[in-house]
């Protein structure tokens, strides 16, 4: 099959979005899949399950957050849930029919809060390691992570090095050209490829994270699409009773552990993460072609 490949900008709430495009050429589209990834990453986390998508008959986008990758950085530093919501149905009311929402940690708060307040946004929704409820210590390691980046690294080697302490499970990339994508090169050192702004949203959560968990059990609640949970057996963000709350909030959905990986799931096992993305399509949403 050829997969047709490119980079568009797309409008959100008052900000510009970058993402990549996989497209398949030889069969038809299934729908649009929307891929968003987490706090602190990129689009590029989604590089191989946007071409599994493509492989398999789905038009796959995965969109860089505001304040992420190389989309615009809010003017007013808004980056709650909220703001990642708006630009979520920003972006959807351009499409031609509602898409498989995909969203990890930060990405799938926003298209949860985004799908419960807007009925009708998606066909389906699946939540990488992400539910209403979350572990403090998890939540203080994230933000931990991220401040300890501000200062910069004198070397790729040390970006590796930073990556592969905050998550273990993780293979040190065998060719450091491709965490380029991910960090940018300034005054002699190497920063992570986001806003810096992002670490007060981050404290403020922590703060208010009980207002933000019973807004998302409201979100929850009302989702009526099908619905899929992957949660990283190793992860210290949602517990096996935060996966479980979550299937009783949303009737009918379905969960995958994937064996081996922590939260940031795309990076540590990016391969059984799209292998059960698309059997869960394959079998839970109806096909839009004949």
């Amino acid at each position: 099959m050829t997969i047709a490949t490119s980079i568009v900008r797309l409008q959100g709430d008052g900000v510009t979005l970058v993402a990549d495009t996989w497209t398949p050429t030889e069969s038809c589209a299934r729908g649009a899949v929307l891929l968003l990834h987490g706090a602190g990453q990129t689009r590029h986390s989604w590089q191989r399950t946007g071409k599994s998508l493509a492989e398999n008959g789905w038009c796959a986008m995965a969109i860089d957050a505001r304040g992420h990758g190389d989309s615009e950085w809010a003017e007013d530093g808004d980056y709650t849930v909220d703001a990642h919501a708006r630009d979520l149905v920003a972006v959807i009311a351009t499409l031609d029919a509602p898409p498989i929402l995909v969203g990890a940690s930060m990405g799938g708060m926003a298209a949860l809060i985004a799908l419960g307040d807007n009925a009708g946004l998606g066909r389906a929704l699946v939540l990488v390691d992400s539910t209403p409820r979350t572990e403090p210590d998890g939540i203080a390691k994230i933000a931990d992570f991220m401040t300890s980046g501000l200062a910069g690294f004198e070397t790729l080697d040390d970006v590796a090095a930073a990556v592969v302490s905050y998550s273990p499970a993780r293979r040190r990339p065998p060719r450091l050209e491709g965490l380029r994508k991910n960090v940018r090169h300034r005054d002699g050192r190497w920063y992570w490829h986001w806003d810096p702004r992002l670490i007060g949203h981050r404290e403020a959560l922590l703060d208010q994270a009980a207002a933000m968990e019973a807004r998302a059990r409201t979100a929850a609640e009302a989702v009526t699409v099908p619905t899929l949970h992957i949660r990283g057996a190793q992860s210290d963000v949602i517990s096996p009773d935060g996966a479980r709350e979550l299937l009783e909030l949303i009737p009918g959905a379905r969960h995958i552990d994937v064996t081996g990986a922590g939260h940031m799931i795309s990076g540590d096992d990016n391969d059984v993460l799209s292998e059960g993305l698309i059997d869960f399509l394959d079998e839970a949403v109806p096909q839009r072609c004949p």
